[in-house]
Protein backbone atom coordinates (compact mmCIF):
# COMPACT_ATOMS: atom_id res chain seq x y z
CA UNK A 1 0.00 0.00 0.00
CA UNK A 2 1.05 3.63 -0.52
CA UNK A 3 1.28 5.39 2.85
CA UNK A 4 2.37 8.84 4.03
CA UNK A 5 3.09 9.73 7.64
CA UNK A 6 3.25 13.41 8.59
CA UNK A 7 5.41 14.00 11.66
CA UNK A 8 8.56 12.07 12.57
CA UNK A 9 8.40 12.12 16.35
CA UNK A 10 7.98 8.95 18.41
CA UNK A 11 4.57 8.12 17.00
CA UNK A 12 5.09 9.02 13.36
CA UNK A 13 8.56 7.58 12.93
CA UNK A 14 7.71 4.29 14.64
CA UNK A 15 4.44 3.92 12.70
CA UNK A 16 6.00 4.78 9.35
CA UNK A 17 8.97 2.47 9.89
CA UNK A 18 6.80 -0.46 10.97
CA UNK A 19 4.42 0.00 8.03
CA UNK A 20 7.45 0.00 5.70
CA UNK A 21 8.86 -3.09 7.39
CA UNK A 22 5.66 -4.97 6.57
CA UNK A 23 6.12 -4.28 2.84
CA UNK A 24 4.37 -0.96 2.25
CA UNK A 25 5.84 2.06 0.47
CA UNK A 26 6.02 4.80 3.09
CA UNK A 27 6.87 8.49 2.82
CA UNK A 28 7.60 10.23 6.12
CA UNK A 29 7.13 14.00 6.11
CA UNK A 30 8.44 16.62 8.51
CA UNK A 31 8.88 20.39 8.22
CA UNK A 32 12.17 20.18 10.12
CA UNK A 33 14.74 19.98 7.32
CA UNK A 34 17.54 19.13 9.74
CA UNK A 35 15.65 16.13 11.06
CA UNK A 36 14.92 14.93 7.52
CA UNK A 37 18.60 15.19 6.57
CA UNK A 38 19.50 13.15 9.63
CA UNK A 39 16.92 10.46 8.83
CA UNK A 40 18.08 10.22 5.22
CA UNK A 41 21.52 9.36 6.59
CA UNK A 42 20.00 6.59 8.69
CA UNK A 43 20.36 8.47 11.97
CA UNK A 44 17.37 8.62 14.30
CA UNK A 45 16.83 11.85 16.28
CA UNK A 46 15.12 10.05 19.17
CA UNK A 47 16.23 7.12 21.32
CA UNK A 48 14.04 4.06 20.89
CA UNK A 49 15.59 0.57 21.16
CA UNK A 50 15.82 -1.12 17.76
CA UNK A 51 14.37 1.78 15.77
CA UNK A 52 17.52 3.01 14.06
CA UNK A 53 18.34 -0.44 12.70
CA UNK A 54 14.80 -0.77 11.31
CA UNK A 55 14.95 2.70 9.73
CA UNK A 56 18.25 1.88 8.01
CA UNK A 57 17.02 -1.47 6.74
CA UNK A 58 13.83 -0.13 5.20
CA UNK A 59 15.52 2.98 3.82
CA UNK A 60 18.11 0.82 2.05
CA UNK A 61 15.30 -1.35 0.67
CA UNK A 62 13.62 1.75 -0.77
CA UNK A 63 10.39 1.24 1.15
CA UNK A 64 10.95 4.17 3.53
CA UNK A 65 11.78 7.68 2.33
CA UNK A 66 11.88 11.05 4.04
CA UNK A 67 10.87 14.46 2.71
CA UNK A 68 9.85 17.97 3.71
CA UNK A 69 7.38 18.15 0.78
CA UNK A 70 3.88 17.43 2.08
CA UNK A 71 2.15 17.93 -1.27
CA UNK A 72 4.40 15.40 -2.98
CA UNK A 73 3.72 12.81 -0.27
CA UNK A 74 -0.04 13.38 -0.50
CA UNK A 75 -0.09 12.90 -4.27
CA UNK A 76 1.87 9.64 -4.00
CA UNK A 77 -0.17 8.10 -1.16
CA UNK A 78 -3.68 6.81 -0.64
CA UNK A 79 -3.55 6.69 3.17
CA UNK A 80 -2.09 9.66 5.04
CA UNK A 81 -1.38 9.49 8.78
CA UNK A 82 -1.20 12.70 10.79
CA UNK A 83 1.19 12.27 13.72
CA UNK A 84 2.16 15.80 14.73
CA UNK A 85 2.34 17.16 18.27
CA UNK A 86 -0.67 18.36 20.24
CA UNK A 87 1.00 20.03 23.24
CA UNK A 88 -0.95 21.33 26.20
CA UNK A 89 -1.90 25.00 26.28
CA UNK A 90 -1.90 27.01 29.49
CA UNK A 91 -5.48 25.94 30.32
CA UNK A 92 -4.60 22.25 29.78
CA UNK A 93 -6.45 21.94 26.47
CA UNK A 94 -4.68 20.50 23.44
CA UNK A 95 -3.06 22.86 20.94
CA UNK A 96 -4.35 21.66 17.55
CA UNK A 97 -2.70 24.29 15.39
CA UNK A 98 -0.23 21.81 13.84
CA UNK A 99 -3.00 19.27 13.19
CA UNK A 100 -5.16 21.80 11.38
CA UNK A 101 -2.21 23.16 9.39
CA UNK A 102 -1.33 19.66 8.16
CA UNK A 103 -4.97 18.85 7.34
CA UNK A 104 -5.29 22.01 5.28
CA UNK A 105 -2.05 21.19 3.45
CA UNK A 106 -3.37 17.71 2.66
CA UNK A 107 -6.65 19.14 1.39
CA UNK A 108 -4.92 21.54 -1.00
CA UNK A 109 -2.64 18.78 -2.38
CA UNK A 110 -5.29 16.08 -2.89
CA UNK A 111 -5.90 15.00 -6.47
CA UNK A 112 -8.35 12.20 -5.69
CA UNK A 113 -9.79 10.08 -2.86
CA UNK A 114 -7.68 9.94 0.30
CA UNK A 115 -8.00 8.39 3.74
CA UNK A 116 -6.73 10.88 6.31
CA UNK A 117 -5.88 9.06 9.54
CA UNK A 118 -5.53 10.97 12.80
CA UNK A 119 -2.73 9.31 14.78
CA UNK A 120 -2.10 12.36 16.98
CA UNK A 121 -3.91 12.39 20.31
CA UNK A 122 -6.73 14.88 19.85
CA UNK A 123 -9.82 15.95 21.81
CA UNK A 124 -13.22 14.44 21.14
CA UNK A 125 -14.82 16.08 18.13
CA UNK A 126 -11.57 16.88 16.30
CA UNK A 127 -12.33 14.53 13.39
CA UNK A 128 -15.62 16.34 12.81
CA UNK A 129 -13.86 19.70 12.81
CA UNK A 130 -11.24 18.41 10.39
CA UNK A 131 -13.92 17.18 7.99
CA UNK A 132 -15.49 20.63 7.86
CA UNK A 133 -12.15 22.34 7.23
CA UNK A 134 -11.08 19.91 4.53
CA UNK A 135 -14.45 20.10 2.76
CA UNK A 136 -13.97 23.82 2.36
CA UNK A 137 -10.62 23.33 0.61
CA UNK A 138 -11.12 20.42 -1.79
CA UNK A 139 -13.70 19.01 -4.17
CA UNK A 140 -12.29 15.49 -3.83
CA UNK A 141 -13.84 12.72 -1.75
CA UNK A 142 -12.04 11.77 1.46
CA UNK A 143 -12.52 10.02 4.78
CA UNK A 144 -11.16 11.11 8.15
CA UNK A 145 -10.32 8.19 10.43
CA UNK A 146 -9.41 8.29 14.13
CA UNK A 147 -6.67 5.75 14.91
CA UNK A 148 -5.19 6.48 18.35
CA UNK A 149 -1.77 5.07 19.21
CA UNK A 150 -1.00 2.99 22.29
CA UNK A 151 2.80 2.84 22.25
CA UNK A 152 5.02 3.08 25.31
CA UNK A 153 8.29 4.93 24.91
CA UNK A 154 11.09 2.42 25.31
CA UNK A 155 8.87 -0.39 23.99
CA UNK A 156 7.27 1.37 21.03
CA UNK A 157 8.33 -1.12 18.36
CA UNK A 158 7.03 -4.08 20.34
CA UNK A 159 3.75 -2.29 21.03
CA UNK A 160 3.23 -1.38 17.37
CA UNK A 161 4.27 -4.72 15.90
CA UNK A 162 2.29 -6.72 18.47
CA UNK A 163 -0.64 -4.51 19.51
CA UNK A 164 -3.21 -5.52 22.10
CA UNK A 165 -5.86 -3.76 20.03
CA UNK A 166 -6.19 -1.45 17.05
CA UNK A 167 -8.94 1.16 17.26
CA UNK A 168 -10.40 2.66 14.10
CA UNK A 169 -12.99 5.41 14.30
CA UNK A 170 -14.91 5.96 11.08
CA UNK A 171 -18.36 5.74 9.51
CA UNK A 172 -16.84 4.59 6.21
CA UNK A 173 -16.77 0.85 5.60
CA UNK A 174 -14.26 1.33 2.78
CA UNK A 175 -11.83 3.29 4.97
CA UNK A 176 -12.18 0.72 7.75
CA UNK A 177 -11.33 -2.11 5.35
CA UNK A 178 -8.27 -0.27 4.05
CA UNK A 179 -7.01 0.16 7.61
CA UNK A 180 -7.79 -3.49 8.37
CA UNK A 181 -5.67 -4.53 5.38
CA UNK A 182 -2.83 -2.21 6.39
CA UNK A 183 -2.77 -3.50 9.97
CA UNK A 184 -3.31 -7.18 9.07
CA UNK A 185 0.39 -8.19 9.42
CA UNK A 186 0.34 -7.01 13.04
CA UNK A 187 -2.90 -8.76 14.00
CA UNK A 188 -1.86 -12.40 13.64
CA UNK A 189 -1.66 -13.00 17.38
CA UNK A 190 -5.38 -12.35 17.75
CA UNK A 191 -5.36 -8.66 18.67
CA UNK A 192 -8.74 -6.98 18.48
CA UNK A 193 -9.54 -4.69 15.55
CA UNK A 194 -12.23 -2.38 16.86
CA UNK A 195 -14.27 -0.21 14.50
CA UNK A 196 -16.36 2.52 16.09
CA UNK A 197 -17.40 6.12 15.59
CA UNK A 198 -14.76 8.86 15.54
CA UNK A 199 -15.74 10.40 18.86
CA UNK A 200 -15.59 7.10 20.73
CA UNK A 201 -12.18 6.35 19.23
CA UNK A 202 -10.89 9.77 20.27
CA UNK A 203 -12.27 9.31 23.76
CA UNK A 204 -10.76 5.81 24.08
CA UNK A 205 -7.24 7.17 23.97
CA UNK A 206 -7.82 9.76 26.70
CA UNK A 207 -9.77 7.33 28.86
CA UNK A 208 -7.01 4.69 28.63
CA UNK A 209 -4.22 7.07 29.60
CA UNK A 210 -6.26 8.66 32.37
CA UNK A 211 -7.02 5.22 33.83
CA UNK A 212 -3.33 4.24 33.83
CA UNK A 213 -2.35 7.58 35.34
CA UNK A 214 -5.05 7.11 37.97
CA UNK A 215 -3.55 3.78 39.05
CA UNK A 216 -0.15 5.40 39.50
CA UNK A 217 -1.52 8.34 41.47
CA UNK A 218 -3.69 6.03 43.57
CA UNK A 219 -0.74 3.87 44.58
CA UNK A 220 1.31 6.96 45.36
CA UNK A 221 -1.48 8.13 47.67
CA UNK A 222 -1.54 4.69 49.29
CA UNK A 223 2.26 4.81 49.69
CA UNK A 224 2.08 8.16 51.45
CA UNK A 225 -0.56 6.79 53.84
CA UNK A 226 1.49 3.62 54.42
CA UNK A 227 4.41 5.67 55.68
CA UNK A 228 2.22 7.46 58.18
CA UNK A 229 0.57 4.32 59.57
CA UNK A 230 3.65 2.09 59.59
CA UNK A 231 2.68 -0.18 56.70
CA UNK A 232 4.91 -1.31 53.81
CA UNK A 233 3.50 -0.38 50.40
CA UNK A 234 5.47 -3.21 48.77
CA UNK A 235 3.36 -5.79 50.60
CA UNK A 236 0.20 -3.80 50.00
CA UNK A 237 0.92 -3.57 46.27
CA UNK A 238 1.41 -7.34 45.98
CA UNK A 239 -1.80 -8.06 47.87
CA UNK A 240 -3.87 -5.63 45.83
CA UNK A 241 -2.42 -6.81 42.51
CA UNK A 242 -3.42 -10.42 43.18
CA UNK A 243 -7.07 -9.45 42.90
CA UNK A 244 -8.03 -10.52 39.36
CA UNK A 245 -10.33 -7.52 39.10
CA UNK A 246 -7.36 -5.21 39.57
CA UNK A 247 -4.19 -6.95 38.39
CA UNK A 248 -0.55 -6.09 39.20
CA UNK A 249 0.35 -3.62 36.45
CA UNK A 250 0.86 0.13 37.07
CA UNK A 251 0.76 -0.33 40.84
CA UNK A 252 4.35 0.71 41.54
CA UNK A 253 4.64 3.76 43.81
CA UNK A 254 7.38 6.28 43.19
CA UNK A 255 8.08 9.90 42.37
CA UNK A 256 5.22 10.31 39.91
CA UNK A 257 4.77 9.90 36.18
CA UNK A 258 6.11 12.12 33.43
CA UNK A 259 6.60 11.97 29.67
CA UNK A 260 4.71 13.32 26.71
CA UNK A 261 1.42 11.44 27.19
CA UNK A 262 0.04 11.03 30.70
CA UNK A 263 0.40 14.64 31.94
CA UNK A 264 -0.83 16.16 28.68
CA UNK A 265 -3.68 13.72 28.12
CA UNK A 266 -5.02 13.90 31.67
CA UNK A 267 -5.05 17.69 31.46
CA UNK A 268 -6.70 17.62 28.04
CA UNK A 269 -9.44 15.24 29.21
CA UNK A 270 -10.15 17.49 32.17
CA UNK A 271 -10.28 20.53 29.86
CA UNK A 272 -12.68 18.69 27.55
CA UNK A 273 -14.96 17.91 30.47
CA UNK A 274 -14.95 21.49 31.71
CA UNK A 275 -15.69 22.63 28.16
CA UNK A 276 -18.99 20.76 28.19
CA UNK A 277 -19.98 21.95 31.65
CA UNK A 278 -18.84 18.93 33.68
CA UNK A 279 -16.45 19.19 36.64
CA UNK A 280 -14.00 16.25 36.36
CA UNK A 281 -13.14 15.96 40.04
CA UNK A 282 -11.40 12.60 39.89
CA UNK A 283 -9.43 13.42 36.75
CA UNK A 284 -8.26 16.75 38.18
CA UNK A 285 -7.12 14.94 41.31
CA UNK A 286 -5.00 12.48 39.29
CA UNK A 287 -2.80 15.29 38.04
CA UNK A 288 -2.76 17.16 41.35
CA UNK A 289 -1.56 14.05 43.21
CA UNK A 290 1.10 13.44 40.59
CA UNK A 291 2.49 16.96 40.75
CA UNK A 292 2.69 16.78 44.54
CA UNK A 293 4.35 13.35 44.36
CA UNK A 294 7.25 14.73 42.33
CA UNK A 295 8.30 16.70 45.42
CA UNK A 296 8.03 13.83 47.89
CA UNK A 297 11.59 12.58 47.45
CA UNK A 298 13.04 16.06 47.89
CA UNK A 299 10.99 16.55 51.06
CA UNK A 300 12.49 13.33 52.44
CA UNK A 301 15.98 14.62 51.66
CA UNK A 302 15.27 17.97 53.28
CA UNK A 303 13.79 16.32 56.35
CA UNK A 304 16.79 13.99 56.75
CA UNK A 305 19.24 16.88 56.65
CA UNK A 306 16.96 19.12 58.74
CA UNK A 307 16.84 21.67 55.96
CA UNK A 308 20.62 22.17 55.86
CA UNK A 309 21.20 21.34 52.19
CA UNK A 310 23.45 24.22 51.18
CA UNK A 311 26.84 22.88 50.17
CA UNK A 312 25.68 19.25 50.12
CA UNK A 313 26.47 17.19 47.04
CA UNK A 314 24.05 14.60 45.69
CA UNK A 315 24.72 11.92 43.11
CA UNK A 316 21.58 11.40 41.02
CA UNK A 317 20.92 8.17 39.15
CA UNK A 318 18.45 8.61 36.30
CA UNK A 319 17.26 11.68 34.41
CA UNK A 320 14.79 10.39 31.78
CA UNK A 321 11.16 10.17 32.85
CA UNK A 322 11.36 6.37 32.51
CA UNK A 323 13.93 3.74 31.45
CA UNK A 324 14.68 2.95 27.79
CA UNK A 325 14.14 6.53 26.59
CA UNK A 326 15.96 9.84 26.50
CA UNK A 327 12.71 11.77 26.95
CA UNK A 328 12.70 14.26 29.84
CA UNK A 329 9.35 15.92 29.24
CA UNK A 330 7.66 16.36 32.62
CA UNK A 331 10.36 14.12 34.15
CA UNK A 332 10.26 13.85 37.97
CA UNK A 333 14.05 14.22 37.97
CA UNK A 334 13.66 17.84 36.89
CA UNK A 335 11.54 18.66 39.93
CA UNK A 336 13.90 16.89 42.33
CA UNK A 337 16.97 18.55 40.82
CA UNK A 338 15.41 22.02 40.72
CA UNK A 339 14.44 21.72 44.39
CA UNK A 340 17.96 20.62 45.34
CA UNK A 341 19.56 23.47 43.38
CA UNK A 342 17.24 26.06 44.90
CA UNK A 343 18.19 24.75 48.34
CA UNK A 344 21.86 25.40 47.56
CA UNK A 345 22.91 21.81 46.94
CA UNK A 346 25.22 20.56 44.19
CA UNK A 347 24.03 17.83 41.80
CA UNK A 348 26.12 15.37 39.81
CA UNK A 349 23.91 13.16 37.65
CA UNK A 350 24.21 10.05 35.50
CA UNK A 351 21.79 8.63 32.93
CA UNK A 352 22.83 6.01 30.35
CA UNK A 353 20.93 7.71 27.53
CA UNK A 354 19.43 11.07 28.49
CA UNK A 355 22.52 13.21 29.19
CA UNK A 356 22.25 15.10 25.88
CA UNK A 357 18.58 15.84 26.52
CA UNK A 358 19.37 16.90 30.08
CA UNK A 359 22.06 19.31 28.92
CA UNK A 360 19.52 20.99 26.64
CA UNK A 361 17.19 21.48 29.62
CA UNK A 362 19.51 22.00 32.59
CA UNK A 363 22.63 23.22 30.83
CA UNK A 364 25.68 23.41 33.08
CA UNK A 365 23.71 24.03 36.27
CA UNK A 366 24.53 20.45 37.24
CA UNK A 367 27.50 18.21 36.48
CA UNK A 368 27.24 14.98 34.51
CA UNK A 369 29.03 11.71 35.21
CA UNK A 370 30.18 9.11 32.71
CA UNK A 371 29.44 6.19 35.01
CA UNK A 372 26.93 5.60 37.81
CA UNK A 373 29.72 5.17 40.35
CA UNK A 374 31.55 8.26 39.19
CA UNK A 375 28.76 10.57 40.38
CA UNK A 376 29.00 9.09 43.89
CA UNK A 377 32.60 10.09 44.51
CA UNK A 378 32.52 12.58 47.39
CA UNK A 379 28.70 12.82 47.35
CA UNK A 380 26.77 13.08 50.59
CA UNK A 381 24.08 10.70 49.31
CA UNK A 382 22.69 8.88 46.30
CA UNK A 383 19.30 9.96 44.92
CA UNK A 384 17.78 7.30 42.63
CA UNK A 385 15.08 8.72 40.36
CA UNK A 386 14.81 6.51 37.23
CA UNK A 387 14.86 2.73 37.50
CA UNK A 388 17.28 1.77 34.73
CA UNK A 389 18.20 -1.92 34.80
CA UNK A 390 21.86 -1.20 35.53
CA UNK A 391 20.84 0.34 38.87
CA UNK A 392 19.00 -2.77 40.09
CA UNK A 393 21.96 -4.79 41.36
CA UNK A 394 24.87 -2.40 41.97
CA UNK A 395 28.12 -2.98 43.88
CA UNK A 396 27.02 -1.72 47.29
CA UNK A 397 30.45 -2.05 48.88
CA UNK A 398 31.93 0.12 46.16
CA UNK A 399 29.12 2.63 46.68
CA UNK A 400 29.85 2.82 50.42
CA UNK A 401 33.50 3.59 49.77
CA UNK A 402 32.68 6.41 47.36
CA UNK A 403 29.91 8.14 49.31
CA UNK A 404 30.73 10.41 52.25
CA UNK A 405 27.99 8.58 54.14
CA UNK A 406 26.15 5.38 53.13
CA UNK A 407 22.83 7.12 52.45
CA UNK A 408 20.38 6.33 49.62
CA UNK A 409 17.16 8.15 48.80
CA UNK A 410 15.31 5.79 46.47
CA UNK A 411 12.38 7.19 44.49
CA UNK A 412 11.66 3.84 42.81
CA UNK A 413 11.89 1.31 45.69
CA UNK A 414 14.63 -0.69 43.95
CA UNK A 415 16.25 -2.33 46.96
CA UNK A 416 15.27 -4.70 49.73
CA UNK A 417 14.92 -3.09 53.15
CA UNK A 418 16.59 -5.90 55.07
CA UNK A 419 19.50 -6.07 52.66
CA UNK A 420 20.05 -2.32 53.03
CA UNK A 421 20.04 -2.72 56.81
CA UNK A 422 22.53 -5.58 56.69
CA UNK A 423 24.83 -3.70 54.31
CA UNK A 424 24.94 -0.73 56.62
CA UNK A 425 23.02 1.82 54.53
CA UNK A 426 20.61 4.45 55.66
CA UNK A 427 17.90 3.83 53.11
CA UNK A 428 14.82 5.99 52.58
CA UNK A 429 12.29 4.99 49.91
CA UNK A 430 8.62 5.57 49.04
CA UNK A 431 5.80 4.14 51.19
CA UNK A 432 8.09 1.86 53.20
CA UNK A 433 9.72 2.12 56.63
CA UNK A 434 13.01 4.01 56.58
CA UNK A 435 16.18 2.05 57.32
CA UNK A 436 18.43 4.13 59.60
CA UNK A 437 21.83 3.05 60.82
CA UNK A 438 23.04 3.88 64.30
CA UNK A 439 24.62 7.28 64.35
CA UNK A 440 22.74 8.40 61.23
CA UNK A 441 21.05 11.78 61.25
Amino acid sequence: MKVAVVGTGYVGLVAGTCFADSGNDVICVDNDAGKIRMLRKGRVPIYEPGLEELVKRNSHAGRLVFTTELSEAVRKSEIIFVAVGTPAKEDGSADLSAVFAVAEGIARAMDGYRVIVMKSTVPVGTADRLCERIKGLTKHVFDVVSNPEFMKEGAALEDFLKPERVIVGTASRHAAELLRELYAPFMRTGAAFLVMDNRSAEMSKYASNAMLAARISFMNEVANICERVGADVHHVRLAVGMDSRIGPRFLFPGVGYGGSCFPKDVQALAATARGVGYTPRLIESIEAVNEAQKRVLFEKIREYYKGALRGKRFGVWGLAFKPQTDDMREAPSLVVIECLLRAGAEVVAYDPIAERTARAVLGERIRYGRTPYGVLRGADALVLVTEWNEFRNPDFERMKKMLKEPVIFDGRNQYDLEEMRERGFTYISIGRPAVRQEGAK
